[in-house]
């Protein structure tokens, strides 16, 4: 399982297989999914889903992406689809959050 985990946050980027996963964990596609969900609390898809907007929103804050910059860096191919999961993961657009970021003084 934790060889599977890490290539998720390695490769969270990209199109995720389950069956893929699976391998890696040297189980069914049905054990894996039941065991991810125990350990997880949440799919696999859903995990992968979070460490995209959890970076997407460091790039936001941190490092002032634009909101499509930033979706499309993580892995979005929409911007649209983004911001409806960006709002539903923190309750907030990302253009909002974009602008509740921290600045260095003097900035």
């Amino acid at each position: 399982m934790a060889r599977a985990i890490a290539a998720i946050h390695k490769d969270y980027t990209h199109a995720l297989k389950v069956e893929d996963l699976a391998r890696l964990a040297g189980m069914s596609v049905s054990a894996f999914y039941a065991s991810f969900r125990e350990l997880t609390g949440t799919t696999p898809l859903q995990f992968q889903k979070q460490l995209r907007l959890i970076e997407a929103r460091r790039l936001l804050q941190a490092d002032r992406l634009s909101v499509s910059s930033a979706a499309f860096q993580v892995g979005y191919e929409s911007p649209t689809q983004f911001s409806r999961e960006y709002s539903r993961q923190f309750g907030v657009s990302p253009r909002m959050d974009k602008g509740a970021g921290i600045t260095a003084p003097g900035f």
